[in-house]
């Protein structure tokens, strides 16, 4: 089995660990628990024949007062920046992390995660915004953990840009 370690990031309350367990656990809670440090979910899949065990790291927001520690980024194979679109101080908070992780680890198989599109009426990200995000050459997808929409491909594009795709 092969196994992949995936770190979600993004800025306090976006939707990361909302992500998660609607990836894993097929979950949704409106209940907002605040992320401490790190917390680690596992989900086994089928890729091309192969067997994989993601490993998927939910870090712990960042704001101005708080950081992501660099050491929590140490051998993963590929991460999810989670926006807010309802939050146009998470769309910032997004760019300055994908360029501390770009620093600090090189360049790895990135999504840009779109969340909230539930709430797509009260979105303060705007289009050009999301625009000048696609031109990142990465993927930008939106998702609603809420809804389930989105949330399975966001991994599978990530998992693409290891040269697998899903049976």
């Amino acid at each position: 089995m092969i196994q992949k370690k995936i770190c979600l990031l993004g800025s306090f309350s976006v939707g990361k660990t909302s992500l998660i367990s609607r990836y894993v656990n097929s979950l949704f809670s409106d209940r907002y628990l605040t992320t401490v440090g790190v917390k680690i979910d596992k989900k086994q899949l089928t890729l091309n024949g192969k067997d994989f065990s993601l490993v998927i790291w939910d870090i712990a927001g960042e704001d101005d007062f708080t950081n992501i520690r660099t050491a929590y980024l140490r051998g993963m194979a590929g991460y999810i920046i989670v926006i807010d679109g309802t939050r146009q101080n998470s769309w910032e908070v997004a760019l300055s992390i994908n360029t501390m992780v770009k620093a600090n680890v090189g360049e790895l198989p990135m999504v840009f995660a779109l969340n909230k599109a539930d709430l797509k009426a009260q979105w303060q990200v705007e289009a050009q915004q999301i625009r000048a995000l696609e031109q990142t050459g990465y993927p930008v997808l939106e998702t609603s953990a809420k809804l389930g929409l989105g949330v399975d491909e966001v991994f599978t594009q990530l998992a693409q840009q290891w040269g697998i795709s899903h049976d």
